[in-house]
């Protein structure tokens, strides 16, 4: 009995003096080394804020383009006057016995076109006209009659159509000659010659206010027929103004009067 009461104390005290000899080396062990935290982290786990960053400083704004310059004003219209002279020589013969009304013709200015100095309508420039009407003194007891006028004129490419006076003469009986041109300005117009031989470069239709003399188609006693030759030159006019800034395809011109 008192060998195991022994037995029990020796164990307990044994016991008892391990746990206290653990307990001091627990208390005289160094802390474990934790592992570093990765960079940008706490040891406690918390991502540390992102320092505030400076406002940007805005860009400096851009000058303003300057104002283009001020266009130049446009050149003053081209307006050729009513009345103006458009004296035109025919290319090809026209006559009372060969055209019909509505038969074209053309020819070219013999004089240039000057407006303020400037020449607007050079010499040359060509021009096409209508047959008004055109009848043979076979068709109309003896008489016979022929008329034409302008329509048309082309400058440096470009059409226009004009208005011109008609350039009018008949005959009555055995070749005498009566005519006028139609549609001229105070004064009466101008008087249709009916001198013989006009012929080739004859000048229709002068002024009667400046007492010229008009030559009229070639003609003999005998012939009733009219018929102004190639080459011969016609005196025509404006009778309407005529805006050289505002062409327009000489098609467009106004059908022949009957």
């Amino acid at each position: 009995m008192t060998s195991n009461s022994s037995r029990v104390a020796l164990a307990l005290g044994i016991a008892f003096s391990l746990s206290m000899f653990l307990t001091a080396c627990n208390k005289s062990a160094p802390p474990s080394e934790q592992p570093a935290p990765p960079p940008g982290q706490s040891a406690t786990g918390a991502v540390p804020a992102p320092a505030p960053s400076s406002p940007a400083t805005p860009p400096a704004p851009a000058a303003a383009p300057a104002p283009p310059p001020a266009p130049a004003p446009p050149p003053p219209p081209r307006i050729v006057p009513a009345g103006t002279s458009l004296s035109t020589r025919i290319s090809s013969a026209i006559g009372s016995k060969t055209s019909t009304s509505g038969d074209r013709f053309h020819g070219t200015l013999v004089h240039s076109v000057r407006l303020n100095g400037n020449v607007v309508i050079p010499a040359g420039s060509t021009v096409s006209g209508v047959v008004v009407t055109a009848h043979s003194a076979g068709k109309f007891k003896g008489a016979a009659s022929l008329a034409v006028r302008l329509v048309a004129l082309n400058v440096k490419g470009q059409s226009y159509p004009i208005s011109s006076n008609t350039i009018s003469q008949e005959t009555k009986g055995k070749g005498k000659r009566t005519g006028a041109m139609v549609g001229g300005g105070a004064g009466g117009g101008a008087l249709i010659g009916g001198l013989a031989g006009g012929g080739k470069g004859a000048l229709i239709g002068g002024l009667v206010g400046a007492g010229a003399g008009t030559v009229g188609a070639a003609a003999t006693g005998n012939n009733r027929d009219i018929s102004y030759p190639a080459e011969t030159v016609l005196a025509f006019h404006l009778t309407k103004s005529l805006n050289l800034d505002a062409g327009r395809a000489a098609d467009s011109a106004e059908p022949p009067q009957q």
